[in-house]
């Protein structure tokens, strides 16, 4: 009897096809949810989730964990109505454009801290970057504006005229101010200018929705001798305080005698900053604590400066999606840009406001557990997202953990409560 090859292929082929998949996936059930146990879990003095900065640091082995954010900027050239005081276009287009691109240089690089001396600070992502943002419903707009005016083109630092901190230019010129970062180039005044012993140094001020910044035209320098300004500027708009004689509330800028540069003699033959808050001649270096600030008035829905971002977290990015793998804790806010999946011997505990995009879902595979404490999960941008699904595979599922009264929003499929 020959052997019947051709059923038994059928059989293994076909017949394999058509059988279910050993891993199921739905949505968390009532049954699913587990509450801790009776003793809370270890909180050192002091735990504040959410409100500390140091929650904020970028943690650089899960730097996908603080997704880069996006500030939205534009320029204003001031000029006087000769048009011979600073940068016209098309010339302070391609101006304004290196001037970002140095900046974020330095935001992208972060050199390592100077001070204090020997230290083992590290050199830690800042996370964010500067975007030229033009007006969206002007197809012409390079978000770089030119503005001729006698009145109001020239930057005074001090004295019976100075202007430095008036937003009458501002106010005028200003364009999406409250969404944009307004950065305004402003020429020194003329007549001080023509004096023989004035100084025409580099300066700027941080005006809440603005900034304004002088010295780069009449100084007859390159973009990378002014990018430091402006980013010592935006610092400010951030929060960010002046740390060579006063307390900024970080325990990694460490007070010094504000030497410019390095010389011959003590202290400023080593103790020179090259803190970007600081006053020298290097300006290149954000502190750990100083980029968490960063981060945090960044997360804060309630901050002024969160408007200035670009909301990528609202729509889903395939690409962006975190996986956790091994035990993580997220003690600060958080806007995610794709979906989140826990995987077999992963463990996320959530102690803050997670946000994620409209259409996304955090998956829980078997083997992985999602412990909420006392958090928020949400859609930042008032939209739908799927929900908190449950793979099981047998017996072995992903397990969900509450501890207090978490909340979870904006599902598409509702998120269970405890009987």
């Amino acid at each position: 009897m020959r052997p019947c090859w051709p059923i038994l292929f059928f059989l293994l082929v076909f017949g394999g096809l058509t059988c279910s998949p050993r891993v199921q996936s739905r949505f968390a059930e009532t049954g699913d949810l587990e509450l801790l146990p009776e003793q809370p879990l270890a909180r050192g003095a002091g735990f504040e989730p959410c409100s500390s900065y140091e929650f904020y640091i970028p943690d650089t082995l899960h730097l996908d964990h603080t997704p880069i954010k996006y500030v939205r900027v534009n320029v204003h050239f001031m000029n006087s109505s000769d048009s011979s005081r600073n940068f016209n276009y098309p010339e302070g287009i391609q101006k304004a454009e290196a001037l970002l691109h140095a900046a974020n240089h330095d935001i992208e690089t972060n050199d390592k801290l100077y001070l204090p001396l020997g230290n083992d600070i590290p050199a830690l992502p800042p996370q964010y970057r500067l975007k030229l943002t033009p007006r969206p419903d002007d197809p012409d707009d390079r978000g770089v504006y030119f503005h001729y005016d006698d009145e109001l083109y020239y930057y005074v630092m001090k004295g019976k005229h100075d202007n430095r901190s008036r937003k009458q230019v501002i106010d005028r010129y200003g364009v999406q101010l409250d969404t944009v970062l307004n950065i305004f180039l402003l020429p020194h005044h003329p007549d001080s200018v023509a004096s023989r012993t004035y100084r025409p140094a580099y300066g700027g001020i941080a005006l809440g929705n603005a900034v304004k910044v002088t010295g780069w035209f009449e100084n007859k320098v390159t973009e990378w001798d002014l990018r430091y300004v402006l980013n010592h500027e935006i610092g400010h708009v951030f929060g960010l305080s002046h740390t060579w004689s006063f307390n900024d509330g970080c325990d990694d800028t460490p007070y010094h005698p504000k030497c410019w540069n390095f010389s011959d003699t003590p202290p400023c033959d080593s103790l020179v900053s090259n803190n970007v808050m600081d006053y020298n001649a290097y300006q290149s270096a954000w502190s750990p604590c100083q980029i968490g600030k960063i981060q945090y008035v960044l997360s804060r829905e309630d901050h002024k400066c969160r408007r200035f971002l670009e909301p990528r977290w609202c729509e889903i990015q395939p690409q962006s999606e975190i996986i956790i793998r091994d035990t993580v804790h997220w003690q600060g806010a958080r806007d995610l840009e794709g979906n989140l999946t826990i995987r077999a011997g992963g463990v996320l505990r959530i102690s803050c406001r997670v946000s994620m995009p409209r259409n996304a879902k955090i998956t829980i595979e078997p083997g992985g557990l999602l412990l909420l404490d006392n958090c928020r999960i949400h859609n930042a941008c008032g939209d739908n997202w799927q929900g908190i699904k449950i793979e099981q595979d047998g017996a072995r599922k992903g397990r969900i953990i509450l501890e207090g009264s978490p909340l979870v929003e904006n599902t598409q499929s509702p998120f269970p409560r405890l009987r």
